[in-house]
Parts: structure tokens; sequence; C-alpha cells
């Protein structure tokens, strides 16, 4: 069987999903690799480095060709159409929002498998590309604020007077929240960090941040938009003055399959001091800010909103090296004598598959089809 690399096709996409590194142990697997040409190009690799490992280099896209097609972005409805009856594709692909290319996959007697759908279970980690993505997009997240801040994030002290620290908030604990407490403790500001989940407290003061305690931490729901409405509108009247205070801050508290929930309004935002920098990295699924918009910079009074859309793919060369091994790692799991042969019973393997011989496996998204 054949593992086929496509150029990604999606606008602003730079990411591949291989690289010469994990080729080379599914070609030890047994298994062939079909890398369409310029595949590497956005992560600064060759095609020449993906024939030094014993990968072929084709001109196309490898639907219809290779029996596997490891992706960053899905594959789109014409690209899915081409494949065969049990060919597998392996890809990021959240499913309430591409309906149309669920229904092509399952059609097609495809084996679609999702890492936006991969259980969360020790087991899985080694193949978990939305955790690895967002340790890409927290670390980017600051990066991004201090070079819109018009203040440091650091404190100086000169002959001219002490310049303090700028003062940055995170709402979030998981990954990409860690990353960015840990990124912006490296530049010198002071962080605070809020999350609903209270056993996260230790992970932030274990980077040198200060947990905000509400009161309201471990009641209902693991997510905030499990909660009532009257839990986050007091949730918001209690950041409010965290909010206010700070001259950054970075939201990601995003929940796969469902819209963000909202932890700063725009009254919040003006009450913040002028040339204040707000990054959300929920902006793609409805945004924690209410005035963030995907892909694009709202200035709300006097400060400034960034909805972020797709920061891994701005850090393509680690961001890929990252999500290759996620992807080799799944396939590695899957194989049996040279083949691709999921035991869709495994609950990593099982969990994680979309559609098989037709059918949509994920209950959720058969309800919406």
């Amino acid at each position: 069987m054949r593992v086929g690399i496509p150029a990604e096709s999606r606008p602003a996409e730079r990411r591949v999903a291989a690289l010469p590194e994990t080729v080379a142990p599914l070609i030890a697997a047994g298994l062939g690799a079909l890398v369409q040409s310029g595949a590497g190009a956005g992560a600064h690799t060759r095609d020449e480095e993906y024939r030094s490992v014993g990968a072929v280099v084709v001109p196309e896209h490898p639907a219809g060709s290779a029996e596997v097609v490891a992706s960053v972005q899905p594959l789109d409805v014409e690209q899915a159409g081409r494949l065969r009856p049990g060919d597998v594709t392996v890809s990021f692909l959240p499913p309430a929002a591409e309906l149309d290319l669920v229904r092509v996959l399952a059609e097609r007697g495809v084996t679609a498998f999702s890492l936006d759908l991969l259980p969360r279970v020790t087991r899985a980690q080694p193949a978990d590309a939305l955790s690895s993505q967002a340790l890409v997009a927290g670390y980017r997240a600051v990066l991004l604020a201090a070079q819109r801040l018009p203040r440091f994030l650091p404190m100086f002290t000169t002959a001219a007077g002490t310049v303090p620290p700028a003062r940055v908030l995170v709402l979030g604990a998981g990954v990409a929240g860690l990353q960015a407490i840990a990124t912006a403790r490296r530049l010198g500001a002071v962080v605070e960090a809020y999350d609903v989940r209270s056993a996260a407290a230790e992970e932030v003061r274990s980077l040198g941040a200060r947990f905000l305690e509400l009161g309201l931490e471990g009641q209902g729901g693991v997510y905030a938009d499990e909660r009532s409405e009257e839990f986050l509108g007091r949730q918001r009247e209690l950041l409010a003055d965290r909010v206010a205070a700070s001259d950054v801050v970075i939201t990601t508290a995003a929940v796969p399959g469902r819209r963000a929930p909202v932890l700063v309004t725009a009254e919040m935002l003006k009450a913040m001091a002028p040339g204040s920098v707000v990054v959300d990295l929920a902006a793609e699924s409805g945004g924690n800010c209410a005035c963030s918009v995907a892909g694009e910079e709202v200035v709300v009074g006097d400060v400034l909103v960034h909805g972020a859309r797709n920061l891994p793919s701005t850090m393509p060369v680690h961001a890929s090296r990252l999500y290759a091994r996620n992807v080799a790692n799944l396939l590695l799991m899957m194989v049996s004598g040279g083949r691709i042969a999921p035991d869709l019973a495994d609950e990593v393997i099982g969990g994680c598959c979309l559609t098989h011989d037709g059918e949509v496996r994920h209950a959720p998204t058969r309800a919406l089809l």
C-alpha cells in the first residue's frame, strides 16, 4: 500500500502532512510513499529530500493513485471523488463544518480518520495533532501580541527611568494557554491566567503565573459552554476588572465541534488601556471575544482585537514536524504485514474513524446528516 502526501491547496496552508524523517519509518514498515511535487515547499523541504528516503515524487495529487492519503486540511469534494472504495484518508476534518465532504467519503466507501475526533486517552497522545498544533498557536499568539503592543513586554531599568513590565492575561489553560503563559513569561511579562478547571491552577503556577480564583472553578461541566448563561455572565463580571488591568489578553477557550464561549465583551474592551491587544485563538469557532473576526484585526475604541486564523501554518517548519509525527504515529498503529489494516474495535483507531464501508460511524455527524 502507498501513502500519498499532497501539496495542500487550501488558502494560506503551508504545512505538510509528512516530512522525510516521518516517511522513512513508514517505508521501513512496508508501505510505499507518493509525494506530490512541491508538497513540502511551504515547510522548506525539497522534493530531493523525499526521494533520498525512498519516496516517489509525482506531479499530481495522489488521490486515486495512493491507497492512503494523508493531508493537513481535509480533501475537497472533487479530490474525495477520485478515491476508491477501501481507500483511507487521515487529516484534520471537523465533520460539522464539512458535511458535503463527509457524504462523499461515505458514498465512495472511504475509511476516513479525523484527527479532530482522536480520543483524549494516554495511548493516543503520540497522534494528538490538536495538542501539538495548539502548542504552536499558543507560542505564536504571544509573538503576535508583542509585535502589535506599542510598549515593551519586559521590565527595563535605564538611566532614563524604569519601564514596568506589561501585564498579560491568558484565558484558558489548555495546551495553547499554557504555552502562551510560558512564552509571555520568557519575554518578561507579568502573567495571570484563568481556567474553569480548578485542576489547572497548579500547572499555571508552575510556569510562574498567577492563577485567578473567581470562586467558580470546578462547577458544572468541563467546558465553558457546558455551563449556564447565568454562570457565564457571572464569570464575565468577575473577569472584567482583570481584563481592564491587562495590556494583553490571549483567549484560548475553544471547544471542538461547538461555538466558543464569549469571555470578553465589547464593554470589557472599552475599559482596557489605549493600545492594548487581544489575540483570540478561538476566532474560527465564533470567538471568545465578542468583537473578533477570524482572519482580521478589528479596533474597538483604542484596543486591537486579532482574530487568529490557522496560526500553526505561520510557523510551518516546526508545525509540520510535529504534525507529521502525529500522522505517522497514527498510521503505524494501523500497519500489519505492510498494509494499513485498521482495527476499528481499538478505542483510538475506532474513536477517530469518521466513515467506513459506506457508513458514517460518528454518531453526532450522522445526526447532522
